[in-house]
């Protein structure tokens, strides 16, 4: 049991860094590629629903444990060290200030958009 408390800290500290990641969005020193990479991963973890439900055995949990922390770290790559330890120091405020966790309703879109999209592409495929 001893690998159960590495990936609670894990999962705590990819929720610190999503949230930091939302913070950065709004800094003007992080660059154009970092934002749209930053904003896809926050938008995606904020968002209410996933890609793939979690009630889908083994490939419900894929996003959870590949997609997000995949783009979670490219984007902390991509923001300057100032502004991530800046934005790390206000999520941490933020989340002993007992707030409540930010949602992105972008992110349900992008989701929602994106089944509605295989969904025609599977209404088509069985329509000829």
């Amino acid at each position: 049991m001893t690998s159960f408390p590495k990936i609670t800290a894990w999962a705590k500290a990819l929720k610190l860094d999503v949230l930091a990641l939302w913070f950065a969005l709004k800094h003007p020193s992080v660059s154009g590629w970092a934002k749209a990479i930053a904003f896809i991963a926050v938008a995606y973890a904020l968002s209410p629903i996933d890609l793939i439900p979690d009630f889908i055995p083994v490939l419900g949990y894929l996003d959870d444990l590949i997609i997000v922390p995949v783009l979670v770290w490219l984007a902390l790559k991509l923001v300057p060290i100032d502004v991530l330890k800046q934005s790390r120091e206000q999520a941490v405020e933020w989340i002993h200030s007992n707030q409540s966790k930010p949602k992105s309703y972008v992110g349900l879109l992008i989701v929602l958009v994106i089944w509605l999209f295989c969904l025609a592409i599977v209404v088509k495929q069985f329509s000829l």
